[in-house]
Order: structure tokens, then C-alpha cells, then sequence
């Protein structure tokens, strides 16, 4: 599919509807970790961050969650959260697309989603963390953000998230 194929829309789901994050993020991870994490950590990640309870908790925590759906089928997903990790930021905590959608423009309509949000809310950045590996950090550079630290995150286990923080001044 290319950028002039896109004839989808976003929006935002309900506490009853965090299925769909599940369902895309496990249909995304194990091909976009694949060269970075091993399948044991991506598994404890996804159980960690994507079951239904941890989705759910996240919701009522006042994350909002926002899916991309091409032909009414959901084929991407971002989690954001308002004033976090300080007032005036709005933090991108999740941003997935299928890899057969990747490369089609989706990742930016989400994040121009997520400054639209942003600015109607008087936020004056956009906020997230990514993997230092991943090939993300290059496109989430060329629409603005830049990388502030880095930072490596113990999530239990035995497993570290080896993350760039990046910002994108609005």
C-alpha cells in the first residue's frame, strides 16, 4: 500500500476495546524486536505491557489510546498521556504499525495525531522513549524530535529497556 492508497481514520477506543492494542501488538512485536530483543524478552514485555489487565490499568492511569483502521480492519495503534512526564508534555508511550503498513506515512498521521491533541491541550512537546536499536529513532528524527538522554530501564527479569528519551518541541 502506498501513501496514495491510505483512505483509513483514526480513533479512540474504549476500556472495552483494548483487545485491538493486544491483538496489533502481538501481530507487530516479534517482527519489529525481532533483530533486537531476544523472543523470550519480547514475550515478557508483551505480557507486561499488552494484557488486557496492564492495557486496562493504563487506560483508568488516563492514558488514551488511538487505532488506525484501513477498511475498517485496525492496522495501527498510539498510546499517548497528557502532562506526563511533567505539565506542558505529552508523552507518545506507544506507537506501533503492522510492517506491512510500515512506510506508508501511517506513523506520521499518528504523531501528527498526537500534536494536534497536544497543542489543542497547551502541551509544548511531544515526549517518548525508543529503543536505542531500533530503525525508528531515524524517523522519528526526521520529524523533529531530538534525543535528550538516554536511559536504561530495569523491567524485571533480568532485562533492561536500552532507550533513547526523545523530544519534539512544538
Amino acid at each position: 500500500m502506498t501513501k496514495m492508497d491510505m483512505k483509513g481514520k483514526s480513533r479512540a477506543i474504549a476500556i472495552d476495546e483494548v483487545q485491538i492494542v493486544h491483538d496489533l501488538a502481538h501481530r507487530i512485536w516479534p517482527h519489529t524486536f525481532k533483530d533486537i530483543l531476544t523472543p523470550a524478552q519480547i514475550e515478557f514485555m508483551l505480557d507486561m505491557m499488552y494484557s488486557i489487565e496492564s492495557l486496562s490499568q493504563q487506560i483508568n492511569a488516563g492514558h488514551q489510546f488511538f487505532v488506525w483502521e484501513e477498511n475498517e480492519k485496525p492496522v495501527a495503534y498510539i498510546g499517548i498521556e497528557q502532562n506526563y512526564p511533567e505539565a506542558g508534555k505529552l508523552r507518545i508511550h506507544k506507537i506501533y504499525v503492522l510492517p506491512e503498513m510500515q512506510g506508508t506515512g501511517l506513523g506520521t498521521q499518528l504523531i501528527h495525531l498526537a500534536e494536534s491533541i497536544a497543542r489543542e491541550n497547551g502541551c509544548t512537546s511531544l515526549h517518548l522513549n525508543v529503543n536505542r536499536f531500533n530503525k525508528a529513532v531515524a524517523f522519528y528524527q526526521r520529524i523533529g524530535f531530538q534525543i535528550i538522554k538516554t536511559e536504561d530501564i530495569d523491567i524485571g527479569n533480568g532485562y533492561l529497556m536500552e532507550d533513547y528519551v526523545m523530544e519534539w518541541k512544538l
